[in-house]
């Protein structure tokens, strides 16, 4: 059940490159996650503080009803 030594270098070199150095992929992995961290702050914090205010502000932009004949 043990990895071979060939699986254990591929993983080892993927890690490396998603995650390690100063390549592109672990910046843009960098940015993601601070995305994220934003995207969740944002849902935490309501800035309008009421949901039916939202609603009521909203515009109906469906197009109306063709009458057939």
């Amino acid at each position: 059940m043990f990895a071979s030594p060939i699986q254990l270098l591929i993983v080892g070199v993927l890690v490396l490159v998603l995650f390690g150095g100063r390549g592109k992929i672990s910046s843009i992995m960098g940015d993601v996650a601070k995305g994220i961290t934003s995207f969740k702050k944002g849902l935490k914090e309501d800035p309008e503080g009421d949901e039916e205010t939202k609603a009521d502000d909203a515009i109906d932009v469906t197009p109306p009803k063709e009458k057939k004949k």
